[in-house]
């Protein structure tokens, strides 16, 4: 069993710079994948304005795409859809082509959160799906990750560039002081746009998720 993860960018036609959005994306995921090491296959570019990587473990995928929401600046956005199940590789005269339940799982998520955010929960950015053939175990967990997906979106999405740099920074271990250094303003402020923003469950919830994640 593998975490297959598909990404697209959120509106990719009407970004005034569609090239720089990519770059900065790209250095975005590059810079998370630094951060929390956890990726089998990092995020590459696909086709199109979409994204695919993989991921060992469930608990390994949330807490990297966590990381990617809020690092990422305003006006760039992804979707993700998250699929657990097996993969594997089709060969091809062009280069081994990604296959099976876990894509194919990953592929239905991406379009269920897309729906999803379209109607009754807009701030939805995240789904997981679980391929048909896994066993009744891991079907029972997804129901609890897509809960927690929803409120976490929901908090994410509400938050200002600023506040998203100081809740990856808490996510890191980062103290008030240094976040407040780096942003050029004061612990208070800090602690201000922290409480404000609902940081503490996003902080609680990311480390939970890290607490499973075997050393």
């Amino acid at each position: 069993m593998a975490i297959s993860v598909i990404a697209d960018i959120i509106g990719s036609r009407a970004l005034p710079d569609r090239g720089a959005a990519q770059r900065t994306l790209e250095d975005v995921i590059a810079r998370v994948d630094h951060d929390l090491p956890l990726a089998r296959e990092a995020l590459r570019p696909t086709v199109g304005d979409e994204l695919q990587g993989v991921y060992a473990r469930l608990d390994d995928a949330l807490a990297a795409l966590l990381l990617l929401r809020l690092a990422l600046p305003d006006g760039l956005e992804c979707r993700f859809g998250v699929g657990v199940g097996s993969i594997r590789t089709v060969p091809s005269e062009g280069g081994a082509i990604p296959d099976g339940p876990g894509w194919w799982a990953a592929r239905e998520a991406v379009e269920l959160v897309h729906a999803k955010q379209q109607r009754q929960a807009p701030a939805a950015r995240t789904w997981v799906v679980a391929a048909a053939d896994e066993d009744a175990a891991t079907h029972a967990r997804v129901p609890l990750a897509n809960a927690y997906l929803l409120a976490r979106d929901h908090l994410v999405g509400a938050m200002t560039e600023r506040t998203r740099r100081l809740v990856y920074g808490r996510c890191l271990g980062r103290t008030q002081r240094e976040l407040a250094d780096a942003e050029g303003i004061t612990q208070s402020a800090v602690s201000q746009a922290l409480a404000a923003a609902g940081a503490a469950a996003i902080v609680e919830g990311y480390d939970a998720i890290l607490a499973e994640v075997p050393a």
